[in-house]
C-alpha cells in the first residue's frame, strides 16, 4: 500500500524537477546569447520608448544590442563606457569587438557604441546604431 502512493510522488518530484532545469537553462542561454530577443522591460515609472526614440547609452545592453529600460552595469574599456546587462556581457565587452562596435546603416561606416547615437529599430527593443544625429534624422526620416 505506500508503493502506490509514493510511485506518484517520485513522478510528480521528477516532472517539478526537469521543468526547473528547463527554466534555469533557458535563462542562462539567453543571457550568453546575443541574437536571443530581450524581454522589454515595463515598470510603472518607466515608458516605452517608440520605434526611432533615441535611448540613453546606459539603458542599452551593447552586448545584446537591446534597450533595456534601465541604466546597465558600467564596462570601463580603453578609457570609454560601455554597458552590459550581465556579468556575461561585462566580460565579453573587453574581449569582443563586436560588443563594442557597430555599423552606422546610413554610412556602413565602424561606430564605437560608447559615443553612439543610439535609437530603437523595432518593437522587440532592438537597437541601431549612428555616427551622429544626421544619419539618425536621415535614417528615420526625420
Amino acid at each position: 500500500m505506500e508503493l502506490a502512493f509514493v510511485k506518484p510522488l517520485i513522478e510528480i518530484m521528477k516532472t517539478t524537477l526537469i521543468t526547473l532545469l528547463a527554466l534555469i537553462s533557458f535563462t542562462l542561454y539567453s543571457c550568453n546569447n546575443p541574437k536571443a530577443e530581450p524581454t522589454p522591460i515595463v515598470t510603472s515609472t518607466t515608458t516605452q520608448p517608440s520605434i526611432g526614440a533615441v535611448v540613453p547609452n546606459e539603458t542599452v545592453c551593447m552586448v545584446n544590442n537591446a534597450y533595456m529600460g534601465r541604466k546597465q552595469l558600467e564596462v570601463e574599456f580603453e578609457g570609454k563606457i560601455y554597458y552590459g546587462c550581465c556579468e556575461d556581457c561585462k566580460t565579453k565587452i573587453p574581449q569582443q569587438e563586436i560588443a563594442r562596435i557597430a555599423i552606422d546603416p546610413v554610412t556602413g561606416n565602424s561606430v564605437d557604441k560608447s559615443t553612439a547615437v543610439i535609437a530603437i529599430k523595432d518593437s522587440y527593443d532592438n537597437v541601431v546604431y549612428f555616427e551622429n544625429e544626421a544619419n539618425y534624422k536621415t535614417y528615420f526620416n526625420l
